[in-house]
């Protein structure tokens, strides 16, 4: 596998040194060295920046105590007498030392109000599609290219384009897919860390380093955090054939993952300087929360068809006495979340329908092989696209069951909640034949990347629309809701049929959730083994009063008690369980009265779930709200200076931002997901407000070298 992090050479846009610290000695250079610093290799390797003259060495000092491992920092500055303005980009590379590259600097460019009015817009979107659209258009104003693409990777990493703006001129690549051999595996762990990667003129001649390898590891030098890094031949190869002449690439990072990429394309060289780079390092990270925060809001939106649903089960036993009813009688309430064609629904060895599905008796085979994977896998939730793919007996379902989501309703087997998609044929647009990848050049010694990027459509058969993650929360909260209502149901059926006490309470006793059940005396009739391990060893209660004393709010679980056998009160709240080592377990608990008459009760239902993840996750918001907004805070000092008022109002709306992805995603249903989640927007904050400082810290460390320099107020 290409090393391209151990590239060995630079692009001739700038010089590269290594030193050592605290002397600045150089260690190695590139082999260019002369044409920004006068001076040849030889006569610098061994000497001190110092000798070069200038404010490089002094800048450089003022520098090196900024945290430089992860994001490089950047001082304007001169050499000797030269009145050549100079950008020098500074990080420590593995092993040791100080990478220093210095680049023309260009003008003053004043960013700040440009990015303020982006991350407003970026802010206010409202949907993937409309936030994707929004910021091609917001770095096609700010970088100036030919073309800018968003492009999304699914889960077997393939890409497609989309959002895109481009010069009228151009063709569309809007909808075409690349696949994903096109970025290999150690190129997208460079994008992770090595967030903006600029390409100024394709037709460059790589210029080597006087020393391939780190003195300090006697390895060849780690370039992945350099600006100035070679770009893989191939990669120029792939980028030649496609007529590409200048690229920008800034990664969207989401959960610590490589969701996607803003690719920018140009047709002639480009330049971009310090200041465009940083600000499209900022605004994609801040694209990468809004992504975050959008996905937490999809979830929060799917819990609210959840819990349409379960009210609707619920009156439905209150009126019919048959839950089943109200899960089947519109086939949208179960249909429509999930985008499903059919459901069905195997339980108590019956089966219920709606929508278009497979028969009764290819229905039971279906259960018969969830059976059997969930023996094996116990995943909450199992989907797949390609129901043949994986039983090739189901061959004959393609038209309504292409593929299934299925949910497990219980511990013990046969019992699923079962969502299907017919087979889709699909027409798949690929920006180039995707089976011809890597090709034979003319020297057949050499490999290149395709070179025909004309439309390539593929027809794709034996498979539905593929299952979301959205998809996976929905059935997972309506697979939970559903569980829920039966063990309410069975639990009733414990009470008005004695005689099939046995069968029907061995089915609540394997339940996950902790049931119990008392009489209309309050006399516990039934716990199941979920609450006799909440107890931990202590004796199970005799009655509904011997509960109060196991938690900490006794006179709210009293009260409620009360109101529960005297008004046949439903009663919903938090709870804290005291464990038998004096620990706190806090629970949800969910009361409801079995009523034979408006005036009658058959007993009482307490049903309690777990709710520890939602207490962590509380605990995960304020630790951002802490770690987060309080370490960011908006100084509340006067104001300098204009500079400052710029920069306090970039902070806001770094921060703003933060807060507002913070809110959707503890809204969230995916309690699981939603604290790695929080720590992923924790991150892309404290990234953009490390690039902001370091943009501050440029600009305010100019000198004399910026004094006859004019600010431009907008991007090229």
């Amino acid at each position: 596998m290409e090393q391209i992090h151990l590239a060995g050479s630079i692009r001739p846009d700038g010089v590269l040194l290594l030193v050592g610290e605290p002397g600045l000695e150089v260690l190695v250079a590139s082999a260019n060295t002369d044409t920004l610093t006068g001076k040849s290799p030889g006569a610098l390797i061994g000497t001190s920046l110092d000798a070069l003259g200038g404010n490089l060495a002094a800048q450089i000092r003022a520098a090196v105590d900024e945290p430089l491992h992860e994001i490089p920092a950047a001082v304007r500055c001169r050499v000797g007498g030269r009145e050549r303005n100079l950008t020098a980009l500074l990080h420590r590379p593995p092993g040791g030392g100080l990478i220093v590259e210095l680049t023309d600097s260009g003008p003053r460019l004043d960013l700040s109000d440009f990015v303020c009015d982006a991350l407003r817009a970026i802010s206010a979107t409202s949907s993937l599609r409309m936030l994707c659209d929004e910021s091609a258009r917001i770095f096609k104003g700010l970088v100036g290219y030919d073309r800018v693409m968003i492009y999304r990777f699914d889960e077997e990493g393939h890409g497609e384009v989309y959002s895109e703006e481009r010069e009228p001129q151009l063709e569309a690549f809007l909808g075409n897919r690349y696949p994903a051999t096109d970025i290999p595996q150690i190129a997208r762990r460079l994008y992770v860390r090595n967030r903006i990667r600029v390409l100024e003129d394709v037709a460059y001649d790589p210029v080597p380093l006087t020393a391939g390898c780190s003195p300090y590891t006697g390895e060849p030098l780690d370039m992945s955090l350099c600006f100035l890094r070679s770009m893989s031949p191939i990669h120029i190869q792939y980028l030649k054939n496609m007529g590409v002449n200048a690229t920008l690439v800034a990664s969207l990072i989401v959960r610590g993952n490589l969701w996607g990429l803003v690719s920018c394309h140009h047709y002639s060289p480009r330049f971009m300087q310090y200041e465009q780079r940083v600000a499209c390092e900022l605004l994609a990270e801040a694209v990468a929360t809004r992504i975050a925060a959008l996905q937490g809001f999809a979830q929060a939106q799917a819990e609210l068809s959840v819990r349409r649903l379960e009210q609707h089960m619920i009156e439905a036993i209150a009126r019919r006495g048959e839950w089943e009813y109200a899960l089947f009688d519109n086939p949208q309430f179960l249909l429509e979340p999930l985008s499903a064609t059919g459901a069905a629904l195997l339980w108590d060895g019956r089966v219920r329908t709606s929508g278009e599905v497979p028969s009764t008796s290819r229905l039971n085979a279906i259960g018969k092989w969830l059976n059997s994977l969930n023996s094996r896998t116990r995943e909450p939730v199992f989907a797949t696209s390609s129901l043949a793919g994986l039983a090739p007996g189901f061959r004959d379902l393609l038209p309504e069951a292409s593929g299934l989501l299925a949910v497990p309703l219980s511990r013990g087997s046969g019992e699923y909640l079962v969502w299907f998609r017919p087979e889709r044929l699909r027409t798949v647009t690929w920006g180039g034949n995707p089976y011809k990848a890597v090709e034979f050049g003319d020297d057949p010694s050499q490999l290149s990347p395709r070179r025909s990027f004309a439309q390539w459509h593929q027809i794709v058969e034996g498979t539905c629309d593929p299952w979301t993650n959205d998809d996976l929360t929905t059935g997972r909260l309506l697979g939970e809701s559903v569980a829920d209502v039966i063990q309410q149901f069975r639990s009733l059926r414990v009470l008005i049929a004695r005689d099939q006490f046995q069968s029907i309470s061995a089915k609540v006793r394997r339940s996950d959730q902790p049931v119990l059940i008392a009489d209309a005396g309050g006399s516990v009739v039934l716990t199941n083994e979920s609450f006799d391990q909440l107890l931990e060893g202590r004796a199970r209660p005799q009655a509904l009063d011997d509960l109060v004393p196991l938690f900490i709010e006794r006179d709210e679980l009293q009260r409620c008690l009360v109101e529960l056998r005297s008004y046949f009160r439903s009663w919903r709240g938090e709870v804290t369980l005291v464990g038998g080592l004096g620990s706190a377990r806090p629970l949800m608990v969910r009361v409801d009265p079995v009523l034979s008459s408006p005036r009658e009760a058959l007993g009482f239902v307490l049903l309690f779930t777990d709710i520890s993840e939602r207490k962590a996750l509380e605990d995960a918001r304020r630790r951002f709200q802490a770690d987060v907004v309080e370490r960011h805070r908006i100084s509340s000092q006067p104001l300098k200076n204009q500079a400052d008022l710029k920069r306090r109002e970039l902070l806001a709306s770094i921060v703003g931002n933060a807060q507002l992805a913070a809110l959707e995603i503890t809204d969230g249903p995916d309690l699981s997901r939603a604290p790695e989640m929080l720590l992923s927007v924790q991150s892309a904050v404290d990234r953009a407000t490390e690039l902001l400082e370091h943009l501050v810290w440029y600009r305010s460390r100019d000198g004399d070298a910026e004094a006859s320099d004019t600010d431009t107020d907008t991007p090229e």
